[in-house]
């Protein structure tokens, strides 16, 4: 059963915003900045594929959304009971089908730009962009949908953390130190964090969906456990850039963003259902402020 709501025509812009969650959108904007960052510290950027592979992160992350939308009405994962923040098709605000087509558009763009970084940066960028859009459909879908197979944090790590910073570099400098590994880690423990509360919030409903994510295999504590562990490892990164990575004691300004990441924990660690939508919020902007000063501290020497 649907609920159908009157606040927005369906098809209007709104709505299709809505279907895009911007609130996600740092989680591709931020590897991005600090890939570029790193590369730029070192001698080496390059504004248009910069801009390009910025438009082209986003238009995955966009398209990962859609899709999501889309195959969690499908499978049943996305209900009337749902506590999260209203999913397009499930609400019945755009038809199904539009919405698929929404993915494929949304997804052929991001190819188009990947034709253009592919030339500028050579095979391993259609690699990466190949799989990157692969990933975004097979998150939710295919015979074995990585999100419902308690892939789901390992995938946003990868692909959301090492394989976008380090793709991003690569796309600048051609080359991939081993030092970038380092920078990497805090994005991609942060991007994860954002899926850890995702899940605990809907463990409930996704247990009853069939949906097997590492909060319903392994239950709320551990997914309590796994939030704290990935917000402190992030931290716990600064002084290794500072000292491993060649980087100046500037790459520290991101720990200047403890105070939104100590109540985000305790909630973490104490709340549950529609409570953590707030903090699902806080942690996408924690993700965004920590990616943005950390940038600011790479390129500062």
């Amino acid at each position: 059963m649907t609920t159908k709501s009157t606040a927005a025509p369906p098809g209007s812009l709104r709505v299709w915003a809505m279907a895009a969650r911007p609130a996600t959108l740092p989680a591709a904007v931020v590897p991005v900045l600090v890939g570029s960052a790193f590369a730029a510290a070192g001698g080496v950027f390059r504004p248009l594929p910069f801009l390009a592979a910025l438009v082209c992160a986003v238009l995955i992350q966009i398209g990962t959304n859609l899709a999501n939308d889309y195959f969690d009405f499908r499978k049943g994962a996305d209900t009337a009971e749902r506590v999260g923040p209203t999913r397009v098709t499930q609400s019945g605000l755009i038809p199904p089908e539009t919405v698929r087509l929404g993915v494929i558009i949304t997804f052929g763009l991001a190819a188009l730009l990947g034709v253009y970084l592919a030339r500028v940066g050579g095979w391993p960028i259609l690699v990466i962009g190949a799989l990157s859009i692969a990933a975004g459909v097979l998150y939710t879908a295919g015979p074995f949908p990585l999100g419902y197979n308690g892939l789901g944090d390992l995938f946003t790590f990868v692909f959301f953390g090492l394989v976008a910073v380090g793709g991003t570099i690569f796309l600048h400098t051609g080359q991939l130190p081993a030092t970038a590994l380092l920078v990497a880690l805090p994005v991609a423990m942060l991007v994860t964090a954002i899926i850890v509360v995702n899940n605990l919030r809907d463990v409930v409903t996704d247990q009853r969906a069939g949906k097997r994510t590492l909060a319903v295999i392994f239950g709320r504590r551990f997914a309590r456990a796994e939030y704290a562990l990935l917000v402190t490892g992030a931290y716990l990164m600064l002084p290794l850039i500072w000292l491993g990575a060649n980087a100046s004691p500037w790459v520290l300004l991101a720990a200047l963003t403890l105070p939104l990441a100590a109540p985000l924990v305790r909630t973490m660690l104490t709340e549950d259902g529609p409570t953590l939508n707030l903090a699902l919020k806080g942690t996408g902007r924690l993700h965004m402020a920590f990616g943005v000063l950390l940038a600011l501290g790479l390129l500062i020497r």
